[in-house]
Parts: C-alpha cells; structure tokens; sequence
C-alpha cells in the first residue's frame, strides 16, 4: 500500500467517475482519506437536494432531465473549484459519462486536475449491485451503461480497469499513475 502522497504530486482537482456501482463513492473516499487536506464531493447530492421536480435520468432524457443533470454538474465543479481555492484536494465523484466529461473536465480547468475512469466488467459491477443495499439499477442495465461509458466517453484521464483490485489497490494504482 501507498501511504500519504506528496500533496504538491496531486491535482487540486480529481474527478472520480464511472457507472453505477463502479466503486467511485468509495475509492473516492479511501482516496480522499489519503490526503492531508482534501474534501469528498458527491455530485449525487446536488440532485438529491432537489425536494419537489426533480427530472431523473432515464435511457431517453427529457429535456428537463437533461438541464437538471447539467446545473448538477455546474454546481458540482463551482464547488470542486472553491474547495480547491481554498487549500483543499478536492476528490469529486460522479458519474459523468459520454460528451459531458469533457464539458467537466473544461469547467475544472481553472485548477490542476486528474481524471480518473473506473470501468470495470459490466459482470463485476451487475454482481458488486446486486450484493449492495442502494439500488442505481432500474431502467438502466450495467451493459446498457458500459457500453455509453466505452463508447461515447471520451477517452481522457487515467481509465482504471478496477474489476479485480480492492478499493486500496484501486487507490493505489491510481496515486502511482497520476500524470
């Protein structure tokens, strides 16, 4: 295992992403405990805080759905770059597939940032789901999902194949390839 990493070696900014069940909430968090000074943000929780209209993702996005998703990320990376501001490591998880990782990524940009892709088989995650209390899996599959994270993600970052590492390896492997 690596210890604590040399602060000034590691980006203001990470941003954690994947599918559903993929491992960012906690490699996010084994990550963040890692650093000496650094903060865990939940894209999720900008969702969550809406109480009443909420427009949840589905395979085909309404409009609104759409727009909602967007505000969430926007919200997140204002954040993510306050934090940074501020002194902080900022490790931010989400799941921010397709064409909008690049639109993140470009709102991040204000900071150093490392991108970090867990994609493991969707096998993996379809068993790491179903041995899990939360449930992210309805009208999504974990194929349905690996497929728009493998073809229509921009391949930016460090993607990290974490189907057979434990969450410490999955951090550890992704300390010793940050560029």
């Amino acid at each position: 295992m690596i210890g604590r990493p040399d602060p000034e070696a590691v980006p203001d900014i990470l941003l954690i992403t994947g599918i559903m069940a993929a491992g960012k909430s906690t490699v996010a968090q084994a990550l963040a405990q890692r650093l000496p000074r650094s903060v865990h943000l939940r894209g999720d929780l900008f969702r969550r805080l809406i109480v009443s209209g909420r427009a949840d993702m589905m395979p085909d996005p309404s409009p609104e759905a759409l727009r909602q998703l967007e505000l969430r990320y926007e919200l997140a990376a204002t954040v993510a770059c306050r934090y940074a501001a501020a002194g902080f490591k900022v490790v931010y998880q989400d799941i921010v597939l397709g064409p909008h990782l690049a639109k993140v990524a470009a709102a991040l940009r204000g900071r150093p940032l490392g991108v970090i892709v867990l994609c493991p088989s969707p096998d993996i995650v379809a068993a790491r789901e179903a041995g899990r209390r939360k449930r992210g899996y309805g009208l999504f599959s974990p194929d349905h999902l690996d497929r728009a994270l493998r073809r229509e993600t921009p391949r930016i970052g460090l993607w990290v194949d974490s189907s057979h590492l434990g969450v410490e390896e999955s951090v550890d492997h992704i300390l010793a390839n940050l560029d």
